[in-house]
């Protein structure tokens, strides 16, 4: 079996996915999703594909050190090389899984679990007020979400004097901490519920925040400090009374490293269609285990990008739970074609098919491109 062509789409969902479909001379093709590469990934996805072209699509993990070596110049670091790479070696795997007949988290080496458990992201409320966010947390548990995310960053806040300055005011924490507390209340103790600061605010706001936020029993407090400095991060860790977690802005492994020899938070959160697929999170997730921390994969992929996460949830020990970011996108389900919901009580059993074990809904993802491309290339 031999690769012949490589082609992508870009579908609107959380902004728009690069789906990347390999072809073989088989007939057989894989299917993968990256996300936050912008436009900029079919065009990185277009000049790797002669690195691919007449090689054997099960050789996963060589294929894409080779694409990754190619690229070291080039932005192989971090950035939209990395992001398009990631959706080649998730439709690689989609394509070995197919040729071998087994399911993607068997050739990771085997399912610790067959039920991944999601998080939802609420956002927020459907207006700015504790009342608002309590509804929308009664609306995610009632579909049987077990756990919970809100934002409570605002840079807008009427309160905030300068537009550039993110240190937190008095009147900022307070407005934040109610809304806490109202989700709290609203839903009560047995829902874990994390919060995310969107990497937007200083160490002292964050800390600051994280002790006023202590009564809540957060599952975590999400990126509270920029990514870019891991010793700030850790100061923040170390005063925290609440978990930390961050890792959506980092790419390979390699920049997971200071992080977690730091050890500067107690939960990761990789997005694996974007810093490198799923071996790559595999990796990942073997490092933070040497430091007994799990991860809890970012993830604002659509339904196929989602099932990928979930494959290498299950081949992973110290899984601890996948993000949910389609709460207010209804057509969810419909992006594959699955013969029922594919979120049940808050959670995906993974599939025993081969590859991601679904395919791509090819007239929903029509409806959805961006204006101006094609669907894999078809006029």
């Amino acid at each position: 079996m031999r690769i012949t062509d490589v082609r992508t789409a870009e579908v609107l969902g959380h902004g728009y996915s690069t789906f990347v479909r390999i072809y073989t001379d088989e007939g057989l093709f894989g299917t993968g999703e990256c996300i936050h590469g912008g436009a900029g990934c079919p065009r990185l996805v277009a000049t790797m594909t002669e690195l691919l072209r007449g090689e054997d699509p099960r050789d996963v993990e060589p294929l894409f050190e080779r694409i990754r070596r190619r690229y070291l110049f080039e932005g192989a670091l971090a950035g939209n090389v990395v992001t398009a790479l990631a959706g080649i070696e998730i439709a690689l795997w989609d394509l070995a899984g197919k040729a071998l007949g087994a399911p993607v988290y068997r050739l990771l080496g085997g399912r610790y679990r067959d039920r991944i458990r999601l998080y939802c992201d609420c956002h927020g409320g459907k207006e700015d007020t504790p009342a608002s966010h309590a509804e929308q947390a009664l609306a995610a548990a009632a579909l049987g979400f077990t756990a919970l995310k809100f934002d409570v960053d605002d840079l807008t806040h009427p309160a905030k004097a300068d537009r550039w300055n993110h240190t937190l005011n008095a009147r900022e924490m307070a407005s934040m901490v109610e809304k806490v507390a109202a989700v709290r209340e609203a839903v009560g103790p047995s829902i874990d519920l994390a919060i995310d600061m969107h990497g937007r605010y200083d160490t002292h706001s964050a800390i600051r925040l994280a002790r006023a936020l202590e009564p809540f029993e957060l599952m975590w407090l999400e990126e509270p400090v920029p990514p870019e400095n891991v010793d700030a991060m850790r100061e923040v860790k170390r005063c925290s009374p609440v978990p930390i977690c961050a890792g959506e802005n980092l790419f390979l492994r390699w920049g997971f490293r200071d992080l977690l020899e730091k050890q500067a938070v107690d939960i990761i959160m990789p997005d694996l269609p974007k810093c490198g697929g799923l071996a790559e999170g595999k990796k990942i997730a073997g490092m933070a285990e040497l430091y007994y921390i799990p991860i809890a994969p970012h993830n604002v992929c659509g339904p196929l990008g989602t099932l990928a996460s979930c494959h290498a949830g299950a081949a992973i020990p110290n899984f601890l739970v996948l993000e949910w970011h389609w709460l207010e996108r209804p057509y969810w389900n419909d992006l594959l074609i699955v013969d029922a919901p594919l979120i049940q009580n808050g959670a995906i059993r993974v599939p025993d098919r081969p590859g991601l074990g679904y395919e791509l809904n090819e007239d929903v993802a029509q409806h959805y491109l961006r204006p101006g491309t094609t669907l894999f290339g078809e006029a």
